[in-house]
């Protein structure tokens, strides 16, 4: 089982930038495809990013192509989302989970509970 625990989410105004993180616990998490979603109210969750088990690899929504990072430290058990240019669409419950495999974007084994982004005027 891996446990993770997303934090940095805040209220930022357009324009701003964030970054997210996601600690890992329980196991290891270099041999995992790490991932972050996103759920606005009222809509379905959406793909965020990817980030492939030692880095190599990774795989962009297209609302967030341009302006958001993914990366991952696997010595420190952790993968993170540096969100720039932030837009009002961008407001909503990041996140991470992660997975075994080899495709980016499939379904994922294990989740976080989630970090409020809220993006203002």
């Amino acid at each position: 089982q891996v446990q993770l625990v997303e934090s940095g989410g805040g209220l930022v105004q357009t324009g701003d930038s964030l970054r997210l993180s996601c600690e890992a616990s329980g196991r290891t998490i270099k041999t995992y495809i790490m991932g972050w979603f996103r759920q606005a109210p009222g809509k379905e969750r959406e793909f965020v990013a990817a980030i492939s088990q030692v880095g190599q690899s990774t795989a962009y929504g297209d609302s967030v192509k341009g302006r958001f990072t993914i990366s991952r430290d696997n010595t420190k058990n952790s993968a993170y989302l540096q969100m720039n240019s932030l837009k009002l669409e961008d407001t909503a419950t990041y996140s991470c989970a992660a997975r075994s495999g080899r495709q980016l974007v499939a379904a994922y084994d294990y989740w976080g509970q989630g970090t409020q982004v809220t993006v203002s005027s």
